[in-house]
């Protein structure tokens, strides 16, 4: 199966006598990248502008300012802030072309009804919009976010400097609070998503339990927060990264050898040289899906223009670019065709390479024999053991999370 020709099944919605409409999105480095950029452009025949930022930096800015952008791309943790600040409105299920060929991942909470839904916000928790402005799993027409790209989170680690670790058995969270590392280690800042990180490493290192890891009560995060004082203070964190460049930058560096990582920053470093091995970790990992949201501001035009630009991120292409820095895509079966036979068996089928890969931006990140830690798209989403959430003591976490952070 080779690249299936880039031909997509809609038209671009220029019109002769209208200027380009113009859909200004802001988001992060994960998905807001110039090749996605120019090629939606060239095939639906609008103007994109991309505005990335760390996750907490945009998260703050579409929540405050919704009539600076009609498209926002982040994760399922921004939603509930996004929603009950009124800075998106619902999107209508009807106008997402490819509505009925997603997985059953964000509809249902997981891929198949065998596997465990992860506390926190499973997707299909937050997705549906309700008559009562509320959010939940009731299927409706009105959605709060277009489910696209997502993956299963954990940590990253350099495999010269920390013993490589065997996938599900031996790989774990608590190597963020190991002895050994200390000094080394960094954690993502971003408080809705770091705190699981933490709160994963430190059950992992026998520190605490949670009744509920999804749902800390008040006593727990104290309780978090005290214990990650404590390792801060110990010099046991190099630092907080607030993006996918400089996660990669710090191992690059080589002042970092374990971290909190996100895919494309593992294939930043690989395609920089330094090996990283991305873990499968024995207590699941942490699991988050991509958020596109509707600014309540978008009309017309350029309301139209976003409509299109979500069916194209569905279309086909954008979900086979992704699969080469680690992610997925809800209707993955569409973008098959544009990835050849070896790229389809090692990101989402777990095979071993049967060729030399190539990452996002060309280079090669996938050595021939090498085999995608944690195994098939279905194997990774079986075990997660949370979900990216804003929890209801939110503005507990935030008061800890900066505290800890400028200690």
């Amino acid at each position: 199966m080779g690249f299936a020709a880039s031909t997509l099944p809609f038209p671009a919605i220029i019109s002769a006598r209208d200027a380009q409409p113009v859909v200004r999105v802001i988001g992060t480095h994960v998905t807001l990248q110039e090749p996605l950029r120019l090629r939606a452009e060239r095939d639906l025949g609008i103007k994109l502008e991309f505005s990335p930022g760390g996750s907490a930096q945009v998260l703050l800015k579409a929540s405050t300012r919704p009539q600076d952008f009609e498209i926002y791309e982040q994760w399922s943790n921004s939603i509930r802030v996004l929603w009950q600040s009124r800075a998106i409105k619902p999107i209508d299920a009807r106008r997402i072309r490819y509505w009925d060929e997603l997985n059953p991942l964000s509809k249902t909470g997981r891929l198949s009804a065998e596997d465990t839904i992860g506390a926190g916000d499973a997707p299909n928790r937050i997705l549906y919009a309700q008559p009562d402005g509320s959010l939940d799993e009731t299927p409706r027409e009105e959605i709060s976010y277009l489910p696209y790209v997502h993956n299963a989170d954990s940590i990253g680690y350099n495999p010269q400097q920390v013993d490589e670790g065997e996938p599900y058995r031996e790989e774990s969270w608590g190597w963020l609070l190991a002895p050994e590392h200390a000094g080394r280690v960094a954690i993502v800042n971003a408080p809705a998503i770091g705190i699981f990180d933490l709160a994963l490493a430190a059950r992992a290192q026998g520190l605490m339990e949670f009744a509920d890891i999804g749902a800390m009560s008040r006593e727990e995060i104290d309780t978090l927060f005290r214990h990650m004082l404590r390792y801060k203070k110990a010099g046991h964190f190099r630092g907080f990264w607030n993006s996918v460049p400089h996660s990669a930058a710090l191992m690059l560096s080589g002042d970092v050898v374990v971290q909190s990582m996100f895919s494309p920053g593992v294939s930043i470093v690989r395609s920089g040289g330094m090996p990283c091995l991305y873990a499968a970790p024995r207590e699941g990992y942490r699991g988050w899906h991509g958020t596109m949201c509707l600014s309540r501001h978008a009309s017309g035009e350029r309301e139209a223009a976003a409509y299109e630009y979500m069916n194209w991120w569905l279309s086909g292409w954008p979900g086979a670019f992704i699969a080469r820095q680690g992610y997925y895509i809800s209707n993955p079966q569409r973008s098959r065709p544009y990835m050849s036979e070896a790229e389809w068996d090692y990101w989402y089928a777990g095979k071993p390479a049967r060729e030399a890969l190539r990452g996002p931006d060309g280079k090669i990140t996938v050595q021939v024999g090498e085999q995608r830690r944690g195994g098939s798209y279905e194997k990774r989403f079986a075990n997660i053991s949370v979900w990216n959430t804003v929890m209801p003591n939110f503005d507990l976490t935030l008061q800890h999370w900066n505290e800890l952070v400028v200690a």
